[in-house]
């Protein structure tokens, strides 16, 4: 590969787990941050603003600010603008993050019951969470069964919190692709317009960037076929069976983000 001039990291799992910073992470990331290297965070959380997410970093103790940061919903907020131009939207999302969906038309619940005229153009699917009930679940049914297109920002299947895995939107947008015959466009990670865009931010091209992710086929393979050199930590929802199962082999494979500082300076990656 070319010399690293970048550094893509996924948030949770990677730096964080419930929001609190992993052994070694907020120290990795400064002497990454040091050494001169751009560094975007690039997430699929969908509960929380790029401000907000920024703030809780900042908080634990990361040199990060929301400029620094990539969300799905910012993503899908541009697809919808170039793809879907004017559309209604119907979101179905665990968390407030109309910041990040500027410009889309988003109408509630109350608007969706009203009646055929608001059946909207495109269903929007984020992170799950207590909203992700039949009630909504069905109502997305209805509108993709009426021909509205279905987007999603990610269909990671769970994650990881200090409580133990949790089901995510992927065990859900399985069960509605299949009901109602369709498939989703995936705006997030592994979307390579996710991580392209993340590149285009830095000024650099594939070949001199790396991307840290704990999830072996959304954050690292798909990196990889993008041109960035992959790295998976062995934190967050990493388990010895996915990686043994994966669709192919990450380029490197750390213990966690605390080990990257000590890979970037080797011999390996010159």
């Amino acid at each position: 590969m070319e010399s690293v001039r970048a550094v893509l990291i996924d948030i949770d799992g990677v730096l964080t787990v419930s929001w609190k910073p992993l052994p070694g992470a907020v120290e990795a990331l400064r002497r990454i941050r040091e050494s001169g290297l751009g560094v975007a965070l690039l997430t699929n959380t969908t509960s929380r603003t790029r401000a907000s997410i920024a703030e809780s970093l900042a908080g634990a103790g990361f040199p990060v600010d929301a400029e620094d940061i990539l969300t799905a919903p910012t993503v899908t907020a541009a697809y919808i603008a170039e793809h879907f131009p004017d559309a209604r939207c119907a979101l179905l999302n665990s968390g407030d993050i109309g910041e990040d969906l500027a410009g889309v038309t988003v109408f509630g619940e109350a608007d969706a019951d009203a009646g055929h005229d608001t059946v909207p153009d495109v269903v929007i699917v984020g992170g799950a969470g207590p909203e992700f009930d039949y009630t909504a679940l069905n109502r997305a049914f209805g509108h993709l069964q009426r021909g509205a297109r279905l987007v999603a920002m990610h269909r990671n299947l769970y994650w990881r919190t200090d409580r133990g895995l949790q089901l995510d939107t992927g065990a859900f947008l399985i069960g509605l692709e299949q009901a109602a015959r369709t498939e989703a466009e995936i705006t997030g990670k592994p979307a390579p317009a996710f991580f392209e865009t993340a590149l285009a931010r830095l000024g650099v091209d594939p070949g001199q960037a790396l991307m840290v992710g704990d999830d072996i086929e959304s954050d690292v393979l798909a990196a990889q076929r993008t041109g960035v050199t992959g790295v998976l930590v062995k934190t967050g929802k990493y388990l010895p069976e996915t990686h043994q199962a994966a669709t192919g082999d990450p380029d490197h494979v750390l213990d966690s983000i605390a080990d990257l500082p000590a890979l970037l300076a080797s011999a390996d990656l010159r």
